[in-house]
């Protein structure tokens, strides 16, 4: 028989990475409760999962489901029939999920439809578009969730107007930003040679990584297009996605145009200290919007709704649209000089000692005294 109650944690791809382990070092600090770590492989390149794991000091996982690419529904359906035996074999009292991939939501299912409580890390984030698969991952997660950590007010006002209990709900804040203000000052420069030559403020960052925008050839030739003109001499440093690499090298898709260096995928602790000396950064991804916010950097997203909206009331970070057509007059207002004012602190470093705290209480193990609480 089990003494101590058991939290089984579920990954898939590099954002989850990122959150879930802070939260797993933060629990390490409540001994009674025993964590295992399963990741799906949603990401299963090495490049982009393995040197995650080392660079965040992530455990060996537990469980590797090794899922791979696929659909959506073929995906989701690989992640839920590989995790339903290991639920059963580990007998968790508690299922952590992160984020909004594919993994997040299936892992949530074959939980709740076992009775096996689930709590959703990042609850309540909405762009209220629903031609994003990750809206709906997020909206049908919060809703199999027994408990939902919310990294804002805002995403606990869209649980609340979403009909969820008040009491299932916590604010914690953001737990990327906890990983990012514990590798911040530890970064090397230049973590990454394309940069050495460049100096800091020498160049732009590009991401891109949504369906919509890297498996159309067309669609994608077009935003590399804007993003050149958009830069205006200024190099953009490109670490592309092995599927979108694969898609660069056809000849439908063309050659990167002048000014766009690719790059291979980079592990955490590289590509923060890429963003951290970049006159500004142009992604679509969620993510990357918050901690480009918290490192002050300017931040371009190539998408018209965006589920971090303080970004914008910021202003370090500004929709250009999906297609990217605003990105010229964003970049011409930043050459002059039109930049936001220093960005007020929006987190403290400590979203994963609340987000242990509680999930500890749930489960009935003692919280820690206070003078342990700190930043991890």
């Amino acid at each position: 028989m089990r003494g101590m109650p058991r939290i089984l944690h579920v990954v898939g791809a590099r954002p989850n990475f990122v959150k879930i382990a802070p939260i797993m070092a933060a629990l390490r600090q409540h001994p009674v409760v025993e964590q295992r770590l399963v990741h799906t492989g949603q990401h299963y390149d090495p490049r982009m999962a393995g040197g995650f794991f080392d660079d965040l000091g992530l455990p060996v996982p537990d469980h590797d489901l090794r899922v791979g690419s696929g659909t959506h529904a073929e995906q989701t359906a690989a992640v839920m029939t590989r995790f339903e035996p290991v639920l059963h074999a580990e007998a968790p009292d508690l299922v952590v999920v992160v984020g909004d991939v594919n993994s997040t939501l299936a892992a949530a299912l074959v939980a709740a439809k076992r009775g096996v409580p689930v709590a959703h890390v990042e609850a309540g984030l909405r762009s209220h578009d629903r031609s994003m698969p990750e809206e709906i991952n997020r909206v049908l997660t919060d809703q199999l969730s027994a408990i939902l950590l919310a990294p804002t007010e805002q995403a606990a006002a869209n649980l609340r107007h979403d009909g969820r209990p008040a009491d299932a709900i916590t604010v914690v804040g953001n737990v990327m930003i906890d990983t990012l203000l514990a590798h911040r000052d530890t970064l090397p420069w230049p973590a990454v040679d394309e940069a050495r030559d460049l100096g800091e403020r020498g160049y732009i960052v590009l991401t891109l990584h949504r369906p919509a925008n890297v498996d159309d050839p067309a669609r994608l030739a077009a935003i590399l297009a804007r993003v050149a003109d958009a830069a205006a001499g200024v190099p953009v440093l490109f670490p592309v996605h092995p599927r979108t690499s694969r898609l660069l090298a056809g000849d439908a898709a063309g050659r990167l145009p002048a000014g766009v260096r690719p790059l291979e995928p980079l592990g955490y602790r590289r590509f923060l200290a890429l963003m951290v000396g970049a006159a500004a950064v142009i992604t679509d991804s969620g993510g990357i919007q918050e901690e480009t916010t918290a490192l002050g950097v300017p931040c371009f997203t190539v998408r018209d709704t965006t589920e971090w909206p303080r970004t914008l009331t910021a202003g370090t970070n500004r929709l250009v649209g999906a297609n990217a057509a605003g990105l010229a007059d964003a970049m011409a207002d930043l050459r002059a000089g039109r930049r936001p004012a220093p960005m007020p602190r929006l987190e403290d470093g400590r979203a994963s000692t609340r987000v242990a705290d509680v999930l500890a209480s749930h489960l009935g193990a003692a919280p820690r005294p206070a003078d342990r609480l700190a930043a991890v």
